[in-house]
């Protein structure tokens, strides 16, 4: 557990430049740049391979008014490049040009940059979003679906192969898990397929029901890896079902059939998350999948433990599981050390980038998770030696109750010789009914029994041992010292599962967050213009009469420290407005700082201010404030992050 995070460190030293999220490596035109005459088409290079959508380029003109463009293809066919032919005819000005693609790990990237024809606009340093980065419910839904999927797949892998390599006596108890485990990927593999739309697009969820979308992903990789997920799980029930009836959940056949689908399942995450794109891909894939199928059988052996200890109490079956999940935490630790290595890049990502600090909170609470694995380990090594004079306990019992049948069986025998030999003795009357013959013990026999010693009972094998200060035990009642024993392991084997259920929590977050390796390349090869770094935000307010119109607020780069701060008022028409008043500020409520006022002037089109100070990181509040007349105003508040 200590060598993994020391190698992690170790390992961070040498790495080398590669990314997993597509980073823009360069424009044509480039950000910022006044041009001559206007250019026949815009054209983006990434560092990856990407996805194009049909709203994959937006350009809009110095008025802020969308330019119609051509279809978004490719540049000399190279799959890491966006292009969209500009119509001819250009006027003078800014325009601005926002873009959205999909890297080749399935995660949607956006961004935009200006170019100038002639000179710039009047307004030339205000800039546009891509558009949204993500709708807060379509997220909210798409990660919780991420996560029972991840979950769902360790119930139905783990406890399958806890059946197969535990061999625990009784697996009734454990279809249930199963089934819970198949109907829940089920369940969240349509889920995300339905949502892929809305997630690439960062729309809301009701874009889920168009028709044109849903069949766009299903001939996309990310739909393609969906459908082979669904196409899977028919054969892994046919053979849940069969094992159930026949009872063969432990032939080689359905180990090795078992196994391949388990592997098939694993790809069909690996082939679209970080591990497929960046560096070593192959390699990478394989970690994935084995780091994948490590916490399946770990995570959901546990939840099968559990439910063995609560039904059919094995020792030898604990003992056996806690083999596998040492095996699996080695598996874990090695694939995890490769794969924090690919992802983070260099010292500075490990505390400077969201993903390293989920990344350290994902290895302290493995450290917290392998401290109650080696308690779990206690426990069934002790619940195991104690299995041994409980067993030996039971022999003797058996062994004496042998022993007293067999004496009263031999007493009773011997009983009935002397009865009858009495009776022989004894001279009958004339005339009188006949005696009555005693029982034997088999009347099938005419000659009676001959009487001889009692039929010797072998003594048990060794005497169970006893240990001072032990309670005694009533032959026929269950120890409780072993007894305290089990709940002691369900306790922490109860602990480890939760943990490790707050672990895989934690990755799936992580397979959605931009490694560090990639978030230093896209700020190395970002645009010299600056606008991509830039925190845009649009405050929509109502005007009166069922009518609404937009701010669209700026801050420049949108970090701690000085900001520029940019706002333009757009009409309900999508045109440039006049307000009498705009006034905002910013509160970072957590801190109790602000309210911090941006003191904006009208620059005749839009409205600034020079120089913003916001001091710490956090999620801050922005109240936004509109005067559309003399005597109206409108208030709207937005919560924006700003990073360090």
């Amino acid at each position: 557990m200590l060598l993994g995070p020391l190698l992690v460190l170790l390992l961070l030293g040498g790495a080398t430049s590669a990314s997993a999220h597509a980073a823009l490596e360069s424009t044509d035109p480039g950000d910022g740049s006044v041009l001559g005459r206007a250019p026949d088409r815009v054209t983006l290079t990434f560092s990856e391979s990407v996805g194009l959508r049909d709203d994959s380029f937006r350009v809009l003109d110095p008025g802020g008014h969308r330019v119609r463009t051509g279809e978004a293809g490719r540049a000399g066919g190279r799959s890491d490049t966006a292009r969209v032919d500009l119509p001819a005819g250009l006027g003078e000005g800014t325009y601005t040009v926002a873009w959205r693609v999909v890297s080749a790990d399935s995660h949607p990237a956006s961004g935009a940059f200006t170019f100038s024809v002639g000179k710039p606009s009047a307004a030339a340093s205000v800039p546009v979003d891509a558009g949204p980065s993500e709708d807060p419910l379509t997220a909210l839904l798409h990660k919780t679906a991420r996560y029972l999927a991840y979950l769902a797949a360790a119930l139905l892998i783990g406890v399958a192969a806890f059946v197969a390599l535990c061999r625990p006596p009784d697996t009734t108890g454990l279809r249930r898990p199963l089934a819970a485990g198949w109907w829940t990927l089920l369940g969240t593999t349509l889920a995300l397929l339905v949502l892929r739309a809305p997630y690439e697009a960062g729309t809301g969820p009701a874009d889920a029901l168009d028709a044109d979308a849903l069949a766009d992903t299903l001939t996309g990789r990310p739909g393609v890896l969906l459908l082979a997920r669904l196409a899977l799980l028919a054969p892994v029930a046919l053979l849940l079902t069969r094992a159930a009836r026949d009872g063969r959940h432990r032939s080689p056949w359905a180990t090795a059939t078992g196994s391949v689908l388990a592997v098939a399942l694993a790809l069909t995450w690996s082939a679209g998350e970080h591990a497929s794109a960046g560096l070593q891909v192959p390699l990478a894939m394989t970690s994935f999948v084995l780091h994948l199928l490590a916490t399946a059988v770990w995570l959901g052996g546990l939840v099968a433990l559990l439910t063995t200890l609560r039904t059919t109490p094995d020792a030898a079956t604990a003992a056996r599981f806690s083999r596998v999940a040492l095996t699996s935490v080695t598996v874990l630790v090695v694939t995890g050390v490769y794969q924090s290595w690919r992802g983070l890049g260099s010292w500075p990502a490990l505390t400077g980038t969201t993903y390293g600090r989920l990344l350290l909170a994902k290895v302290a609470l493995v450290a917290v998770t392998l401290t109650a694995a080696a308690v779990s380990r206690r426990w069934t090594a002790s619940l195991a030696n104690a299995a041994v004079p409980a067993r030996q306990e039971e022999r003797q019992r058996d062994w004496d109750k042998e022993r007293n049948l067999q004496r009263d069986r031999d007493r009773e025998r011997q009983r009935n010789l002397d009865r009858q030999r009495n009776m022989e003795r004894e001279p009958i009357p004339a005339g009188a009914p006949p005696a009555p013959q005693p029982s034997a013990p088999d009347s099938t026999n005419a000659e009676p029994p001959t009487p001889g010693p009692p039929t010797p009972v072998p003594p048990p094998l060794c005497d169970p041992p006893t240990t001072p200060g032990d309670p005694p035990t009533t032959p026929g009642a269950p120890s409780t010292a072993t007894d305290a024993l089990r709940r002691g392991l369900r306790r922490s084997v109860l602990v480890e599962a939760v943990v490790a259920a707050v672990v895989l929590m934690i990755t799936t977050v992580l397979t959605s967050t931009v490694p560090g390796r990639a978030a230093d390349e896209a700020a190395r090869s970002a645009p010299a213009g600056g606008v991509l770094p830039a925190s845009v935000t649009d405050v929509p307010f109502d005007l009166g009469d069922s009518a609404r119109g937009t701010v669209q607020i700026t801050l420049d780069p949108g970090r701690t420290g000085d900001n520029a701060v940019q706002a333009v008022v757009f009409g309900p028409d999508g045109a440039l407005a006049a307000v009498p008043e705009l006034r905002l500020s910013f509160t970072l409520p957590d801190k109790d700082v602000g309210p911090i006022e941006a003191h904006l002037v009208d620059r005749g089109g839009y409205w600034s201010a020079n120089t913003l100070t916001l001091p710490l990181p956090g999620t801050w509040t922005m109240r936004t404030t509109v005067r559309v007349s003399e005597i109206d105003q409108v208030t709207e508040s937005r919560r924006i992050r700003i990073e360090r």
